[in-house]
């Protein structure tokens, strides 16, 4: 199973140029339902009302040398370790979900524009596809289940879904699908288990990218971009949030 390319294996019945076009139609579908949750929530009108009024409030001027380390932190922070989670079951989680999310689609994109049928697929690209998808499984069921708002405090039931849970939802249902299709493929359950199996795949897949105008997916871009606004408020001057409590000036 992990060393066998799906998408090639696909081929038998379907053209690579199939999947290669559904692949780009994802990636507008993404671009296309970002831009309309920017225009529809004003998050892009508040982030540049937002540095207009920094900018105007800003106690100094940063340079290009001191703007370039703060993008750097925030990468390292908040993009590259998850670093606005404190608690460590919170941050472990997002992190197995985020880079397994990663893998998955640098892997899928690999599998179906460079390897789509003639060229032999390296087993270690192929191997990446399923740990990512298993990440993904790993640090999004641990959320989904576990450390979710509604679910650790409040003991509701994981599946009493609101709107809010349509992309961890869809996630999840995208690799679990993938791998299961996979499976079905090198188990050999016949050409209708796997046409059907892989119908699930990309119905799922399909709801994940095709859903951003309405899911939190959209918040991967927005998070990074507000922390780096943070912190050039904070290193200009210009924030207007309180500072942190000193707790040798606090009474016992």
């Amino acid at each position: 199973m992990f060393s066998s390319n799906p998408f090639t294996l696909l081929a038998e019945y379907l053209p690579p140029y199939v999947m290669q076009v559904y692949v780009l139609l994802m990636v507008i579908a993404v671009i296309a339902g970002t831009l309309s949750d920017l225009h529809h929530k004003g998050s892009g009108e508040y982030f540049a009302l937002r540095r207009r009024r920094a900018r105007a409030a800003a106690q100094r001027q940063l340079g290009a040398g001191e703007m370039a380390v703060l993008a750097i932190r925030t990468l390292a922070s908040e993009v590259a370790t998850s670093g606005e989670f404190d608690k460590w079951r919170r941050r472990l989680s997002h992190l197995l979900m985020s880079y397994g999310f990663v893998i998955y689609l640098v892997t899928t994109i690999l599998m179906v524009f460079v390897y789509p049928s003639a060229a032999p697929t390296p087993t270690v690209v192929t191997a990446l596809w399923n740990v990512g998808a298993l990440m993904v499984l790993a640090g999004g069921g641990w959320f989904f289940f576990v450390l979710r708002a509604d679910v650790a405090r409040e003991r509701h039931s994981p599946f009493d879904l609101v709107r809010a849970d349509l992309f961890i939802g869809a996630l999840l249902a995208s690799a679990a699908a993938g791998l299961i299709w996979h499976f079905v493929q090198t188990a050999q359950g016949g050409a209708v288990a796997s046409m059907v199996a892989f119908g699930v795949y990309i119905a799922f897949t399909t709801l994940l990218f095709g859903s951003v105008r309405w899911s939190k997916f959209a918040h991967m871009f927005y998070k990074p971009m507000a922390a780096f606004q943070k912190r050039v408020e904070e290193a200009n001057g210009s924030s207007d949030l309180p500072r942190p409590a000193d707790g040798s000036n606090i009474a016992s």
